[in-house]
Order: structure tokens, then sequence, then C-alpha cells
């Protein structure tokens, strides 16, 4: 059990980057150029109302007074109000959740279902004209950008095959689903690029190993083989690069969400940014970076879990 006492100082170790995170929120949004108060009432709004307003959601205190205050607040499970929409940030965060989590989830599943068996092949076929052809497919997909596959996507199969809708969530979830196969898709092909080469890479390297080379020395097929043993213990360093990804992976949702429509966080932070709405902004940051910390965390124990000879 010694292998897991990682499991009790990690967190510790992560409570400074939360905090380092939420002071760089912090102080970028406040860079923001604009003022909450005017966007919120209009180039029309009476010096006195616009004093009230800052007031109220303490835009007039000092830079380190309003910092407090937002600490304040999450030690409280509290994430301030939201001046555009006049609520609970924390209760905002949580409606527009759903939509995220069913994104990313998707994503990284359609990844995996396109490079496991692309990986598959051209590791299997090394030097081969399949094996060039996934490394060039796999980096040609590096270099296009979220926005524009989206478009095509969209182009293709929604306004010339009419197969799946142009934007929005659904209402039942088998209508969810149908609307999130697009923008699924558009992260998936962008990141199943970046597992494929690193998958590849892991299964040539294990298909070489010694424990491959001991294990078809007992007369096993081959096929049983890779299946048993080199696939497993390839697929450890990519579902560590999975995490890694993580944060580029959210990143991702803010664009494909825009493009979409999809009312998700990453839609919500676009329109809190334009807004000024500060607390929201910090809000769907500390979110998403509590998120990327959890997934990494949750990577290393699954890594540990897998493989005996690692330790952390």
């Amino acid at each position: 059990m010694h292998r897991y006492r990682f499991v009790l100082t990690r967190p510790l170790q992560l409570l400074p980057v939360l905090f380092g995170i939420s002071v760089i929120t912090f102080l970028l949004v406040r860079a923001i150029p604009g003022d909450p108060a005017r966007i919120l009432l209009g180039t029309r709004a009476t010096p006195t109302a616009l004093a009230r307003i800052r007031a109220q959601y303490g835009l007039d205190e000092p830079l380190w007074t309003q910092y407090f205050y937002f600490l304040k607040n999450l030690a409280h499970g509290e994430m301030g109000r939201s001046i555009l929409y006049k609520v609970d940030v924390l209760g905002l965060v949580f409606e527009r959740l759903e939509p995220t989590v069913v994104l990313v989830l998707g994503s990284v599943v359609l990844a995996l279902l396109i490079a496991v068996p692309l990986a598959t092949l051209a590791a299997t076929h090394r030097g081969g004209w399949v094996d060039h052809l996934v490394r060039v497919v796999s980096t040609g997909g590096l270099g296009l950008p979220a926005f524009w596959l989206a478009i095509m996507l969209i182009i293709l199969f929604s306004v010339r095959l009419d197969l799946f809708p142009v934007s929005g969530y659904g209402d039942t979830w088998i209508d969810k689903l149908h609307h999130m196969v697009l923008p699924c898709l558009t992260i998936a092909l962008s990141l199943s690029a970046v597992l494929t080469r690193s998958l590849r890479a892991s299964l040539i390297a294990e298909m070489q190993s010694d424990a491959a080379t001991a294990v078809r020395a007992r007369g096993l097929p081959e096929s049983v083989v890779f299946r048993r043993h080199v696939l497993p213990n390839s697929l450890i360093p990519t579902l560590n690069l999975l995490a890694v990804n993580i944060g580029w992976l959210i990143g991702g949702t803010v664009v494909i969400e825009s493009v979409f429509a999809i009312p998700g966080m990453g839609q919500l932070l676009v329109r809190a940014i334009f807004t000024r709405d500060y607390m929201v902004v910090q809000g769907v940051a500390m979110v998403f970076a509590v998120a990327s910390v959890v997934v990494n965390f949750l990577a290393d124990v699954l890594t540990v879990t897998l493989d005996p000879r690692v330790t952390l």
C-alpha cells in the first residue's frame, strides 16, 4: 500500500496550484478593458446609477479587498453573484454543467474509438503504406483548427446530408445525444491525432519488449500476445497523455460550444467575458481548473493501479 501514499499528500500539493490559478484568473479578468456597470446599464446611465451598481457588487473596492471577498466566498462554497444574470454563480454554473460534461466525455470516448484502431493498424503494419497513411492523417489532424473543422462538419453532415442538427442541445436524452454527435466528433478528430501518434509509438515499443518476447516463447499466438500484453501496457502512457491534455480538451469546449450554440459552461464563459461579468468568469475558470486537477490526480491513481512498476 506504500505505492498509494501519494493519495494522502497529492491533494495538499494541489492546493497551491489552485490558489495560483485563482490569483491569475482574478487579475486577468480585471485587466479586461471595460466597466461591467456601464455595460450592464448602457451608455446613457447616470453617474449615480453606475456608482450604485459598483457598490452593490463591490467593484468600487480595492483589488485586494475584492480578492479577499472572492476567497471568502469560495471558503463558504459560494462564487458570488452574477452581474448579468443576477443569480448565484454556483447555481448558474451547475445549470450549464451537463452539456459540457457530455461534450467532454463523448469526445474522449470517440477519440479513443478512433485512435486505438488506427494506432493498432499502424503498429502492426510498421513501415508499410498503412502505417504511412495513418501517420500522415494524424499529422494533418494536428493542424486543423477546431472552429474550421466544426464548420466543415456542419456543412457536410447537417446542411448537405441532413443527418445531424446544426446547433442546440435538445430536450430528451436521445435528442441530446443526437445534437452532440458533431460537437464531440469535432473535438475527437483533433484529440485522436495526438493519441494515435503516442499509442503507435507505445505499441511498437511493447511489441519489441522482453516481456512480449517471453510470452511469445511460451507458444502463444501473436494475436493473444497483442491483446493481453502489448495493448494493455501501451494504453497506460496514452491515458497519461489524455490526462495531460484535459486542459486543452476543456479549452476546446469553449470554441465548440460557441460554434454549435450549446448552452454549456464554455458558451457561458464567452458571454461573461464580453459582458465583463467578473464573478461568472472567475467561477467557470475555477471549475475548469478543479476539473483539470482532479482528472490528472485520477490518472495518477489509475496509472499506479495498472502498472506495479510505477511509484509516485
